[in-house]
């Protein structure tokens, strides 16, 4: 194995600006006093550690037993039916399409990590980039149970949802948004998959030359599919990681688009908006990086790796975590000025009532959680503070589900009725199904961590001094 090529030092380096600029920002993102092996090293061991630590168990352990509450309300809503959920007329839609949409949003931010952050070569990208793809995957995963279950009888009417040939001459419905979703969330699965493994291969490398374990050895080679580091591996790694992020980032800005439009799309007053698309991209943006916050402070502090995830990382996540929060905001203020300066009496009233009606409470827990909280990141010492982001992490994952949760619900429950009017809550059945794909999320994350390097080993050598040699000094 080639020795690695000596620090640059000397009067050369203190001359050139692109050399100090490039440390500069890598002084941010890396702890000093790292070099190739130790980064190696540092993130391999948490995989290649003979004994898996208790914490993790305990984590796995939790995240299990919720997982086994999901499988047993998925049988008893396969033996009794969607009636066991607290769906009811004029309330179609629930807590399932509420999840759905809450989900998708969910991993929206491993795109935009991933694709656009690398399009636009932002270093900082570096350290959360393989746990924010590796969420993304599982929000898709957690996403797709709902509508599956919504629509009944799955193994009858599920694959009816794609264009499939048949004699019967019977196809999907290509007008109807939610044919629309099957396509943009199967694409965006696809992508994002393609490009988080494509972005392991070098790691994985790493992992079956520096395991002990035979067996380990085998799976590791296997999924590192030959790759040597050679210059061919690694011209045509490049080029595949860079078309791969082509093909992610309009997918960022299409996926959520097209999810707004199943409400959209339709005549309901309170859902029929054209700022619908803008506002749920920058909602999903918003709800993925406030999860990414959520999972990279504890991972940083159990893992001891603060020196790759730096308070740097964590404060520009906050920043487009307020940047997007503001957007949101200003999507609140223009949906209820366009219920009164339209004139309609429908739109007027549906706004109305989420502000005064039975769901106020929750319609001013969502402003609180999503409008007035994330502005107090304007405040250094506060979004410089571990603790308050992870408390904001939160306070914006419960607030974005609060949206969904208005959107659905306060715009079907009062319809043009009086006669029908009726509330709508989740059954134990709905609160289930929710909790246990969140522990489907916390299981598929757990054994992420154990089995796969979290960060990635080979982008995070680049931030290293010896990866930035000045001309001459090789």
């Amino acid at each position: 194995m080639a020795s690695s090529p000596p620090q640059p030092h000397g009067p050369d380096l203190e001359h050139r600006p692109d050399v100090k600029t490039h440390q500069a920002v890598a002084d941010r993102l890396i702890a000093p006093g790292h070099d190739f092996g130790s980064v190696t090293d540092s993130i391999s061991q948490i995989v290649l550690q003979r004994r898996t630590p208790g914490g993790w168990w305990i984590g796995f352990a939790f995240g299990f037993v919720l997982l086994q509450g999901l499988l047993l309300c998925t049988a008893k809503l396969l033996f009794e039916g969607v009636g066991v959920w607290g769906i009811n007329i004029p309330v179609g839609w629930g807590f399932a399409i509420l999840n759905f949409v809450w989900w998708i949003g969910i991993g929206h931010a491993g795109t935009l990590i991933s694709a656009i952050l690398l399009l636009l070569r932002q270093e900082w990208r570096t350290s959360i980039n393989r746990f924010a793809e590796a969420m993304t995957l599982f929000a898709v995963a957690c996403a797709a149970y709902f509508p599956v279950f919504h629509t009944g009888r799955p193994w009858v009417a599920a694959y009816w949802l794609m264009p499939y040939p048949n004699t019967m001459g019977l196809w999907p419905n290509f007008r109807s948004p939610l044919i629309w979703d099957v396509f943009a969330v199967s694409t965006y699965a696809t992508v994002s998959a393609l490009f988080w493994f494509v972005g392991l291969i070098p790691d994985l490398a790493t992992l079956r030359d520096r395991a002990q374990s035979k067996p380990w050895k085998i799976v590791y080679g296997m999924a590192a599919m030959g790759w040597r580091g050679s210059a061919r591996h690694w011209h045509n790694y490049e080029t595949a990681y860079l078309l791969l992020a082509g093909l992610a980032t309009p997918l960022v800005v299409s996926v959520h688009t097209v999810v707004s439009f199943d409400f959209s799309a339709g005549l309901v007053p309170g859902w029929h908006a054209t700022i619908f698309p803008p506002y749920f991209v920058a909602g999903a943006i918003y709800a993925g990086f406030a999860m990414v916050l959520t999972l990279s402070i504890p991972l940083r502090k159990f893992y001891g790796l603060e020196d790759f995830i730096t308070m740097k990382h964590l404060e520009n996540m906050a920043k487009v975590m307020m940047a997007t929060g503001l957007i949101v905001a200003y999507g609140y203020t223009m949906e209820a000025f366009f219920g009164w300066y339209s004139g309609n009496q429908y739109e007027g009233f549906t706004i109305w009532n989420r502000m005064t009606g039975p769901y106020r409470n929750l319609y001013w827990a969502l402003i609180f959680c999503n409008v007035f909280w994330p502005n107090l990141l304007w405040i250094k010492n506060l979004r410089t503070s571990v603790p308050f982001l992870f408390v904001s992490s939160l306070v914006v994952g419960v607030g974005m589900w609060l949206e969904r949760f208005v959107i659905i619900v306060t715009s079907l429950h009062r319809d043009f009725l009086p006669s029908s009017w009726g509330l709508y809550a989740g059954t134990q059945m709905d609160w289930a199904a929710y909790v246990g794909t969140i522990g489907l999320f916390i299981t598929l994350l757990f054994l992420f961590v154990r089995f796969l390097p979290a960060i990635s080993i080979f982008e995070m050598r680049t931030l290293v001094p010896a990866a930035e040699m000045p001309e001459g000094k090789e």
